[in-house]
């Protein structure tokens, strides 16, 4: 993924028929509506994915801090977890 804006730019690690992932991406959907960018990333696809995050998927990584925030969250989580990187505008 080439983001728009790296500030911006998130990665959801998950994998298919992941009831969690659904819901973590449900979550996202407003912050995409407000201009973030979320590449979802199968961990299924990847062996070295697949052996640091299949028992904590959804995992949410900001791209360009590589910091992540591990499921479970709401709102208010993903409103601290992205407000450090965009300079608290939310």
């Amino acid at each position: 993924m080439q983001p728009d804006n790296p500030t911006k730019a998130l990665v959801l690690y998950g994998t298919l028929g992941c009831h969690l992932c659904e819901l973590a991406e449900q979550q996202l959907l407003p912050w995409v509506a407000a201009g973030w960018q979320v590449e979802l990333v199968d961990i299924a696809e990847d062996d070295q994915l697949m052996a640091r995050y299949s028992l904590t998927i959804p995992v949410l990584q900001h791209v360009a801090s590589a910091r992540e925030l591990g499921w479970p969250f709401d709102q208010a989580a993903l409103l601290g977890f992205l407000n450090a990187f965009d300079g608290g505008q939310y």
